[in-house]
């Protein structure tokens, strides 16, 4: 366990060493001249237009938190699709047994994996895919419901929700 702690430690200096040392550089290396222009609020090639603490409307934030969560999701596809390849390369009976061989070590599995298990490992991959598919698709068809990825909002539906709960 004390090993464990030393080399968390050791982790966490170095990671605190790899992102200090170019801020310092950077601080050392860079000139500082400031001026009005460099301090203006500067947007998209365009000039600021009255003040820049506007209130922004919600819906910005809510299609920018749905973008970033069904984008991370969608990530976790990859190590399932990589199972799900490697086990059915393994399982295929016409593979040569070299092969066959490497991409059962890939899995991490045994050196004599029978292909039947390789073939079902596949199965389990593809169907625990399916469930986290479903899952988002709940996810997603929750949210279109609710609204919250229509881009402007009907008042016709906030003003019956709202008549519907008051009465």
């Amino acid at each position: 366990m004390p090993d464990l702690v030393l080399f968390v430690l050791i982790f966490l200096a170095a990671g605190v060493v790899l992102l200090m040392t170019p801020l310092l550089i950077g601080r050392l290396v860079r000139p500082d001249r400031p001026s009005a222009e460099k301090g203006a609020v500067y947007e998209c090639g365009e000039p600021t237009i009255g003040s820049a603490w506007v209130q922004f409307d919600l819906r910005f934030y809510v299609v920018a938190l749905l973008f970033v969560i069904f984008d991370v999701e969608l990530a976790f596809f990859f190590p399932w699709a990589v199972v799900f390849g490697t086990a059915t390369r393994a399982a295929d009976p016409a593979l040569p047994p070299d092969q066959r061989a490497v991409a059962v070590q890939t899995l991490g599995a045994g050196g004599d994996a029978d292909p039947g298990a390789m073939g079902t490992l596949a199965w389990v991959a593809f169907a625990d895919l399916m469930v986290f598919f479903g899952v988002l698709l709940v996810g997603f068809a929750y949210l279109w419901r609710r609204g919250d990825l229509d881009w402007v909002r009907s008042t016709a539906g906030q003003d019956r929700d709202s008549a519907s709960a008051s009465g």
